[in-house]
């Protein structure tokens, strides 16, 4: 995220209960992972941002997951359209970088993950 530095992109990271260890929000160390400033993070305890995103049981939980939205897009009663989506996230990272280059300069991006 280093190389985005100057650039109009917002980072949110939203913490959920997922695993059985996830009983409480996250610790310093854990919140310590995101070492960019400029990443506004979130502890998300009813997992509301994953409902909204299509959660209906355990197993449909969207979590380990990154979205790239495109300029301007606002969430309302639901997500707006990601122009791209995948996970987990150590998986996708090379992909999210390339996408992310590819929506700041207004170029069509693919839809390459799936969630």
């Amino acid at each position: 995220m280093a190389d985005l530095a100057g650039k109009q992109v917002r980072t949110f990271v939203v913490w959920e209960p997922v695993l059985f260890t996830d009983w409480s929000s996250p610790s310093t160390a854990t919140l310590a992972r995101i070492s960019v400033t400029r990443a506004a993070q979130f502890w998300d305890n009813g997992r509301v941002i994953s409902k909204s995103m299509g959660e209906h049981d355990r197993g449909s939980i969207v979590w380990d997951y990154i979205a790239v939205y495109p300029v301007g897009a606002v969430w309302d009663q639901s997500p707006p359209q990601a122009v791209y989506s995948g996970g987990p996230v150590i998986r996708v990272i090379d992909e999210t970088r390339n996408a992310l280059a590819q929506a700041l300069r207004g170029d069509q991006v693919h839809q390459a993950g799936s969630r």
